[in-house]
């Protein structure tokens, strides 16, 4: 498959069970460039272009409602190349701005193989240790030791038991055959599902942008969620992000990288009355995005069940790490976890040691997926009303993946994504406060037009949770 297939998939999967579809297609998306920019044994850069262009086709298919007329949208693969790769480029004057894995988040060795864990949270880095009896010691050859001495199995199940997070490493065969790889593998890439029928809200004609005059509340952290609420941003959204002031964001996605396009508020929602405020906010907005662990912000009210009845005609879209379903549909995962047991990791690595893939893809690739999600539910929402509710996951874009074949340019190669040339044009430049943010653009065109952040990035939970 190629990168025209996956988008034909990708859009599909995004438009499925609509009684009117749009008259926006594949084959209105133009895609420039050579590939090559993401070397893989996986078609990493033919998923990467497929999320994105279905996320642009979503955007010329709502548009052609509130504007009147179908734009044309195009994109670079060098573009989304980096574009996937944006914590990588990020600066704040000269510094970088994302700080990358901490050192306990990587792969260990097993009785029986790997496994990987994810220690950037303190919280999870403590856990992880707990379960290893090690409390604070970081000493690598000690949690080697430890690992060793234990199958992969039981320490995924230990480190999760103990609000941490680890997955052994496995092949492809063995996650189809795994509880969990089966349930992913039943659930669509895009979930469905539409509650009620609250009237339609009246599109107000838009001649700027797709995604003018939404309001947007983004539920989420790390790099999933804030891809897609960023896009939104640049597409026009107001978009308001909402953190929990005494539980904050680690360092790699509290910086400017995943706050573009948006803004930041802190609401406590253990006090009732910042609750109160926060529906106070969904009553006036139109869509709202969860990528918190499930049923983490259920005990609130704040479950897409729960806001599609208090909110009648809100879309809501949750995206996940482990699927919907399954005896892993509540576990915590980031996309380096997810790479594990789903195969990805035994394909990118050797006899030595598994891999990764090129960029963290399971991530942006199921934001760009979101992205295209909310805005077909938006679509559908004011031209046939009703409440509607979008779910995808990092599983089951990896499962995407894998299904996709190999590719043929064999394993990965050196990363070509910056020549003697110097930096591409999409690498901008934004004022921010007293210094300047260096960042990727938002990748893709509309009618010609390169799609903007609307201005500097957010300081962390340092705007009003107020609506502009």
């Amino acid at each position: 498959m190629n990168s025209s297939d996956l988008l034909a998939e990708a859009w599909s999967a995004v438009t499925a069970g609509s009684d009117d579809q749009p008259r926006v297609g594949p084959g209105d998306l133009r895609i420039t460039g050579d590939a090559g920019w993401l070397p893989s044994r996986f078609r990493a850069e033919d998923a990467a272009v497929a999320s994105v262009g279905a996320a642009l086709l979503a955007a010329a298919a709502l548009q052609e409602v509130t504007g009147g007329a179908s734009p044309t949208v195009a994109l670079d693969r060098h573009h989304v190349a980096d574009a996937v790769r944006s914590e990588r480029y990020i600066r704040q004057g000269t510094r970088p701005a994302a700080l990358g894995f901490a050192p306990l988040s990587r792969f260990w060795p097993t009785a029986d193989g790997w496994i990987r864990s994810h220690a950037n949270y303190p919280w999870h880095r403590a856990a992880f240790l707990r379960t290893l009896g090690l409390d604070d010691v970081e000493d690598p050859d000690q949690v080697s030791a430890r690992t060793r001495s234990r199958s992969g199995s039981d320490l995924e199940d230990a480190v999760f038991g103990a609000g941490g997070i680890a997955a052994a490493v496995r092949t492809l065969d063995e996650w189809r055959q795994h509880p969990q790889g089966a349930a992913v593998a039943r659930e669509p890439l895009v979930a469905h599902e539409r509650a009620g029928d609250a009237p339609a809200r009246r599109p107000e004609p838009n001649p700027r942008l797709p995604a003018s005059g939404l309001r947007v509340l983004d539920f989420t952290r790390v790099v999933a969620g804030p891809v897609c609420t960023r896009l939104l941003g640049a597409l026009g959204a107001d978009v308001l992000r909402v953190d929990p002031p005494g539980h904050p964001d680690m360092a790699i996605a509290s910086t400017a990288d995943s706050l573009l396009g948006k803004r930041s508020a802190g609401l406590d929602l253990e006090a009732s009355d910042q609750l109160e405020v926060l529906h106070e906010l969904m009553a006036r907005a139109d869509l709202v995005v969860c990528g918190y662990r499930p049923s983490a912000l259920d005990r609130f009210g704040l479950g897409a069940d729960s806001l599609a009845a208090r909110h009648p005609g809100l879309v809501v879209v949750v995206l996940d790490a482990w699927g919907h379903t399954g005896p892993w549909a509540g576990r915590r995962g980031f996309d380096s976890v997810v790479q594990a047991p789903t195969g990805i990791a035994d394909g990118e690595g050797d006899d030595e040691a598994p891999g990764a893939l090129p960029c963290q893809l399971l991530d942006h690739g199921t934001g760009y997926l979101a992205a295209a999600a909310a805005l077909d539910g938006i679509l559908r929402q004011r031209t046939g009303g009703g409440t509607h509710i979008r779910r995808v996951s990092l599983a089951r874009t990896a499962a995407w993946l894998c299904a996709a074949g190999r590719a043929p340019t064999g394993p990965p190669g050196p990363d070509p994504s910056r020549d003697e040339r110097g930096d591409p044009p999409w690498i901008v430049e934004l004022p921010a406060d007293s210094d300047t943010v260096r960042a990727v653009a938002p990748p893709g065109s509309i009618d010609g037009r390169p799609l903007k952040w609307p201005g500097a990035p957010a300081r962390y939970q340092q705007d009003r949770a107020k609506w502009k």
